[in-house]
């Protein structure tokens, strides 16, 4: 089987965006990328069928806290892994349960060995450490394995976002070891990123992206950023990390965002993308579009019979009409969440693939100047 590798095929003259390959035992991932969030081993409301032949998800993203909980480990490494327990032969990333270190500020504590959390489920509790979060991705089998980091709310002190970075660079470093320790079990190679924090601080950010670089690691993702910061801050800081993290490795933005988000931060250099965005606001009834964003239970769209979206991808942009999507989403049916949800991931799957190609063509940066006044319409 291939070794992980990522190649970089073409740049933009005008920014740092730029398109390539990343290969990984169970495919090859185009860049730009948007991973759609299969939280508890399901893109929620989205059979896996449709993620491959409407959506085009070349990769999807799973989390380890929640399948740790549900099914749990011993069930996934009975089927063999995630992959075969969902039936996905494509490749899958998995976050490390970091995030809901931040999450879950109710219901955690916070130590050099790890986090003691109550589960949101039973209220039972557990420890995750480095090396648990190591032992469960290697249950889960995911291609791509975060480091196990806390990430700090924002606004932070000073003081406590420097101890909370330097506790990521510390358990990062005992997530490689015991990842040295304890082989994949199953027959195909797991990569670790791991990942930048240091809060809103410039100088922890270039401090933090410093210790990740020598790292050497496969790729690097950069986090704690989209917890409530403004934009201009999360690109300041993708900016400063893009500029010191290795070019010839993938860069991943972890929990972002809105399609001007993701346009921005491929022009700063990140190649690969996840958010729950598309399918929660989907499931409000919230669409993305070329033409700006609708909200489908609005009176407006009450006895509009045209295609729900007539430049979209997906096939239920044709099939069904913004009258039927809403009676659907305000009769509160199922298939109303289905449909947004395809709708949703298909667009932002479309949004970088027309990225790549305008990086491709050498217009990226007038195209998306262009396009983001329209994406940040409400029809």
């Amino acid at each position: 089987m291939p070794q992980f590798n990522f190649t970089i095929e073409g740049k933009d003259a005008a920014s740092h965006a730029r398109i390539g390959r990343i290969r990984t035992d169970h495919g090859e991932i185009e860049t730009p990328i948007f991973m759609p969030v299969g939280t508890a081993g399901t893109v929620k409301a989205v059979p896996q069928i449709e993620l491959v032949e409407e959506i085009k998800a070349e990769i999807i993203l799973g989390n380890t806290y929640h399948l740790y909980l549900r099914p749990g480990t011993p069930t996934l490494e009975s089927a063999g892994g995630l992959h075969r327990f969902m039936h996905w032969d494509r490749p899958i990333l998995t976050d490390s349960g970091g995030y809901q270190v931040f999450s879950l500020s109710e219901r955690r504590k916070i130590t050099e060995e790890g986090v003691m959390f109550n589960s949101h489920i039973d209220g039972s509790k557990h420890l995750f450490s480095p090396e648990k979060s190591m032992d469960i991705q290697r249950s889960i089998g995911a291609d791509i394995i975060m480091a196990f980091d806390e990430c700090p709310p924002y606004p932070s002190e000073y003081g406590y976002a420097r101890e909370s970075m330097e506790r990521t660079h510390r358990w990062l470093d005992r997530c490689i070891e015991r990842l040295n320790q304890k082989p994949p079990l199953y027959d195909f190679e797991q990569n670790l990123f791991p990942i930048v924090q240091g809060s809103t601080f410039r100088d922890l950010r270039e401090a933090s992206a410093h210790a990740i670089a020598e790292r050497g690691a496969v790729g690097n993702a950069i986090g704690g950023l989209s917890v409530g910061e403004p934009h201009e801050e999360m690109y300041a800081m993708t900016e400063l990390v893009c500029g010191i993290l290795p070019n010839d490795k993938p860069r991943y933005l972890m929990g972002v965002g809105t399609p001007e988000n993701i346009l921005e931060n491929i022009a700063l250099g990140v190649d690969m993308f996840d958010c729950v965005m598309p399918t929660r606001n989907a499931r409000h009834g919230l669409l993305f579009t070329w033409n700006g964003t609708m909200n489908m239970k609005n009176e407006k769209w009450a006895n509009d019979h045209r295609a729900l979206d007539p430049q979209g991808k997906a096939s239920v942009d044709q099939f069904y009409s913004k009258s039927y999507v809403r009676h659907l989403l305000k009769a509160n049916e199922y298939l109303a969440l289905y449909i947004c949800s395809i709708h949703n991931l298909a667009f932002y799957l479309d949004l970088v693939k027309q990225a790549r190609a305008h990086i491709q063509a050498g217009d990226f940066a007038s195209w998306k100047a262009k396009v983001i006044p329209q994406l940040n319409q409400r029809l």
